[in-house]
């Protein structure tokens, strides 16, 4: 296996900042890049393990989403069943990708409540038109 050594770089994770400052990566007089964050599959890594910007990013999709769906979820056409059904499969996925991941604090996990009450209050009192009063959670 052949490594290109201009486009590997690493990351030490670990909620101590000074973790593997002393130590670089070196592979036959190949130096590698420490860095303090990158993305991977799409979700922001840290070095520290920190998922705030994650969680705002996921957020900020999550209420664009919901507004790509708004007229539906505001339609007297659909029962409250099926606009819960429409956000349970294409909203929320959006929100939670890879929260499997994710090691959250209080204040992260009240963000993710918040935006899920919002919506979920939204469906139940929409009588159609506006934005239900859904603002953007951040």
């Amino acid at each position: 296996m052949e490594v290109n050594a201009d486009k590997t770089k690493y990351m030490v994770m670990s909620r101590d900042q000074n973790a593997g400052r002393i130590h670089s990566v070196r592979i036959h007089n190949s130096a590698f890049e420490r860095v303090e964050e990158f993305k991977y599959l799409g979700t922001a890594l840290t070095n520290q393990n920190s998922i705030v910007e994650e969680i705002k990013s996921r957020l900020r999709s999550g209420n664009a989403c919901y507004h790509s769906v708004q007229k539906l979820l505001s339609s007297r056409l659909l029962s409250k069943n099926l606009k819960f059904k429409i956000y349970r499969i294409v909203i929320l996925p959006v929100v939670l990708y890879r929260c499997e991941t994710w090691s959250l604090t209080l204040r992260e996990e009240r963000k993710l409540r918040v935006f899920e009450n919002g919506v979920e209050e939204n469906i139940w009192t929409q009588e159609g038109g506006g934005n239900g009063g859904m603002e953007e959670i951040v």
